[in-house]
C-alpha cells in the first residue's frame, strides 16, 4: 500500500462551498490567520516588489496588440507596407501568434526541468532580439519573421511568470497578485494606444519590460514548490520564512504552509500523475482541463479580437475615418481596460470567480448585440449619430470584458495540482493562441467579406459561453491553492490541511519529549 492509501480523505459530504473569513483574516489548512499588511512588512514589501516586475512581462503582449491597432492607423507605416488588406493584414497580425504557437513545446519541459527563472529568462533574451529585428525591419518578410520571434519568446515568459507568481506570492494575497499579472496586459495597451509616432519607435519600447525584467531576475526567489520537488527542501523553507514571516522558520503560519507543500507534492509523486494524459485519466483533472480549455478559447472568441486588432477595419465600416478620431478612440478604450481591469483584480475573492465570469459573459452579450443592431443600421441607412452610439458602444463592451480578463492566469494556475501546473498553463496558451491566430487572420477577410454580418457569428458563440460558464465553472475563492484539490476530486481528494496540522502537531509532540529527556538527563544522579 502506498502514502497515498493512508491520508485522510476530504468529506464529501459536507458543503464544499468557499465561505469567507473574518475581516481582517485569511484561512489557511483549516485555520484563521491575522493578514499581514504587506507595506509595513519589510520583506513582504520586498516580496511585492519582485512580484510586480514579473507582473511587467505581460505588459509587452499588451503594447503589441494596441501597437498593431495604432500602425493601423498610421498613412506612413500603410505607405511602407504597400497598404496591407485581407490575408496580408491577417498575416501581419497573426504572426505574433504562431510564433506563440511554436514556443509552447518548450514551455512545460523548460520550467519543470531547470525552473520558472530560467524560463522567464530565456523568454526574455528571445524577445529582446526579435523587438532588434522588428525595429529594423525594411521589407514584408523581415517584419513577419520578427514578429514569429517576438511571440516564441513572449510566450515563453508568459507560460513562465503567472507560474512563479502564484508559487511565490503570500497566500492571503495570490488571488489579487496573479489576476493583476493578467491585468497588466493593458498597462502595455494602454502605453502603445496612445503613440503616434513613426512606427520604428513604439516596436523599440517593446523591449523595456524585457530590459527590466532581466536586470531584477537575479534577486527574484525562485519558486519554493520547484525547490522541494528538486529536492532542495531546505531552501525552499528558507525563501517562505524570509518573505512570508520575516524570516521566522517556526512561524505556525510558514511551517504549515511548508508542510502542506511537502506533502502535496510527496502525494503527486507517489502517484505520478504529471504526464499529458493524466489529464484524461481522472474525473477531476478532466474537468480541470475542460474549464481551461473553454475560458482560454473564450477569452479570444468574445469579440474582443475585433477590438484588439481590426478596431481600423471596425470604426471605418461604420464611418468613423478620422486617424485622430480612431487613436483618441483606441488610447480611450485601453485606458478605461487598464482601470477596470486593475480594480476589478481587487475584488477577485470578494465576488468570486464564477460570479465575476457569468456577470462579465452576460454583459458582452448584451452589449455586442446592441453593437451589431446598430452596426446593421448604419449599412442600411448611414447616419452620423449611429457613429457615436457604436463606440459608446465599444466602451460597454470593453467593460465588462475587463471585468474577467484578469482572471484567466489566477484561475488557471491555482485549480492545476503541482504536477500539471506547467502543463495545464501551457495547454491554456495554445487555446488563447489558436484562438487569437483565428481572430487575427480569419477576422480581416471575414470582415472584408461579410462587415458587420460577422458580428452574428460572435452574438451566438456568447450565448454558448454563458451556458458553458453557468453550468461548469467551479467557485474556488478563499481557498489555498493545495486545498483546491477538493473542489474537483471528489472522494480521491486528500486532506492536505488535516495532513500538514497532524503533522506539526507530531512534531511538537517530539520537540516536547526530547526537551523533557534533555531534562532528565541533566538532572544529578
Amino acid at each position: 500500500m502506498g502514502l497515498k492509501d493512508h491520508m485522510p480523505r476530504v468529506q464529501q459530504n459536507e458543503a464544499l462551498k468557499p465561505v469567507p473569513p473574518p475581516k481582517g483574516y485569511f484561512f489557511f489548512a483549516g485555520q484563521t490567520f491575522p493578514r499581514r499588511t504587506w507595506y509595513k512588512d519589510k520583506n513582504l514589501r520586498k516580496l511585492c516588489f519582485y512580484i510586480l516586475v514579473l507582473i511587467l512581462t505581460n505588459t509587452a503582449n499588451g503594447f503589441d496588440g494596441s501597437m498593431m491597432n495604432g500602425l493601423q492607423t498610421l498613412s506612413y507605416w500603410r505607405e511602407y507596407f504597400n497598404h496591407p488588406q485581407g490575408s496580408k493584414l491577417g498575416l501581419f497580425n497573426a504572426s505574433m501568434s504562431l510564433g506563440s504557437m511554436l514556443g509552447l513545446f518548450f514551455v512545460p519541459y523548460t520550467v519543470d526541468r531547470f525552473g520558472r527563472k530560467v524560463g522567464i529568462i530565456s523568454g526574455c533574451l528571445v524577445m529582446l532580439l526579435a523587438v532588434g529585428l522588428q525595429t529594423g525591419a525594411t521589407n514584408f518578410g523581415m517584419f513577419i519573421a520578427a514578429r514569429l520571434l517576438l511571440g516564441f519568446g513572449d510566450n515563453i515568459v508568459l507560460g513562465s511568470a503567472p507560474l512563479l507568481i502564484a508559487e511565490i506570492a503570500h497566500p492571503q494575497d495570490r488571488a489579487i497578485l496573479v489576476t493583476l499579472s493578467a491585468a497588466s496586459y493593458h498597462s502595455g495597451a494602454f502605453i502603445a494606444s496612445w503613440s503616434n509616432w513613426s512606427w520604428r519607435l513604439p516596436s523599440l519600447l517593446q523591449s523595456i519590460c524585457s530590459i527590466f525584467i532581466l536586470a531584477m531576475m537575479s534577486w527574484c526567489p525562485e519558486s519554493p514548490r520547484w525547490l522541494i520537488n528538486r529536492g532542495q527542501e531546505d531552501k525552499a523553507l528558507q525563501i517562505l520564512a524570509h518573505y512570508h514571516a520575516n524570516g521566522n522558520g517556526q512561524d505556525e503560519f510558514v511551517q504549515l504552509e511548508y508542510t502542506e507543500i511537502r506533502a502535496t507534492l510527496a502525494i503527486e509523486k507517489e502517484a505520478e500523475a504529471n504526464t499529458w494524459l493524466d489529464f484524461l485519466r481522472a474525473k477531476g483533472n478532466r474537468k480541470r482541463i475542460g474549464i481551461i480549455t473553454a475560458i482560454g478559447f473564450f477569452s479570444q472568441w468574445s469579440g474582443n479580437g475585433l477590438i484588439s486588432y481590426y478596431l481600423y477595419q471596425v470604426m471605418n465600416n461604420i464611418g468613423i475615418t478620422s486617424p485622430q478620431t480612431q487613436l483618441g478612440v483606441n488610447g480611450g478604450l485601453k485606458t478605461w481596460g487598464l482601470i477596470v481591469n486593475i480594480t476589478m483584480s481587487f475584488f477577485v475573492d470578494r465576488i468570486g470567480r464564477r460570479k465575476i465570469y457569468l456577470i462579465s459573459t452576460i454583459g458582452t452579450l448584451f452589449a455586442f448585440a446592441v453593437w451589431t443592431i446598430i452596426a446593421a443600421r448604419y449599412a442600411i441607412h448611414p447616419v452620423n449619430g449611429l457613429g457615436g452610439a457604436f463606440v459608446f458602444m465599444i466602451f460597454v463592451y470593453g467593460s465588462f470584458y475587463d471585468f474577467k480578463s484578469g482572471l484567466l492566469a489566477s484561475y488557471t494556475t491555482e485549480i492545476l495540482p503541482y504536477g500539471l501546473r506547467a502543463k495545464g498553463f501551457t495547454w491554456l496558451n495554445f487555446c488563447v493562441t489558436s484562438a487569437l491566430f483565428f481572430n487575427q487572420y480569419v477576422n480581416a477577410i471575414a470582415l472584408e467579406a461579410l462587415a458587420w454580418k460577422y458580428y452574428l457569428f460572435y452574438c451566438v458563440f456568447l450565448v454558448f459561453e454563458v451556458g458553458i460558464i453557468y453550468f461548469f465553472v467551479v467557485e474556488t475563492r478563499y481557498t489555498p491553492m493545495e486545498e483546491i484539490n477538493k473542489f474537483f476530486d471528489g472522494d480521491s481528494a486528500i486532506d492536505v490541511a488535516e495532513m500538514a496540522n497532524a503533522e506539526l502537531k507530531e512534531a511538537k509532540i517530539e520537540r516536547v519529549e526530547e526537551a523533557e529527556s534533555r531534562v532528565e538527563a541533566e538532572k544529578p544522579a
